[in-house]
């Protein structure tokens, strides 16, 4: 997994893992930022979208994972004003990962998780910051077979998906200035 090559748009990093879901635990994130551009400097920004990718592995098994090893993912990202109370966003959402799974040829059983729609309004002393609202999607499954790299490059996909940004090679129909 860690010699996954993610698109220059995304910043990915190491982190800590729950230490308590299985003997053996693995994570790293993934923050990307579609206003952005690919090598700009984000490290002073809160970025749009950004996720974390967990590897749980348990040499005895568990049965609910039907398997040695287990991936949970959750991704965060800012919607755009015209993304708000879109019914099929949720539906939406869950397609960049499956969609992504499949295009990486990472196979995987037991896929569950959830799409969630939310709100914040800030108020007292950081209420001059703007309203946040944002899908989150927080999966689990169970890969098939130990080959790990198309998950986690899935995983890049998914947030790149979730950042807005265009497929690799594509180019952007927005006006360019200059």
């Amino acid at each position: 997994m860690r010699g996954v090559q993610p698109r220059a748009e995304l910043r990915v990093s190491a982190v800590d893992a729950p230490p308590r879901l299985a003997p053996y635990t693995w994570a790293f994130s993934v923050e990307a930022d579609a206003d952005h551009s690919a090598g700009s400097e984000l490290a002073d920004l809160e970025p749009d979208t950004s996720g974390r990718l967990i590897l749980l592995h348990d040499p005895a098994g568990q049965e609910a994972w039907g398997g040695t090893f287990r991936l949970v993912c959750f991704v965060q990202a800012r919607l755009e004003p015209e993304q708000l109370g879109d019914e099929m966003l949720p539906v939406i959402g869950w397609s960049w990962l499956t969609e992504a799974l499949q295009e990486a040829g990472a196979g995987y059983s037991a896929l569950g998780g959830t799409v969630t729609q939310t709100s914040s309004v800030r108020f007292g002393d950081i209420a001059e910051q703007r309203r946040d609202d944002d899908v989150e999607l927080r999966a689990s499954w169970t890969p098939e077979g130990n080959e790990l790299g198309p998950h986690a490059e899935a995983f890049c996909a998914l947030v790149a998906s979730a950042a807005g940004l265009p497929p690799v090679g594509a180019t952007s129909l927005a006006r360019r200035s200059g």
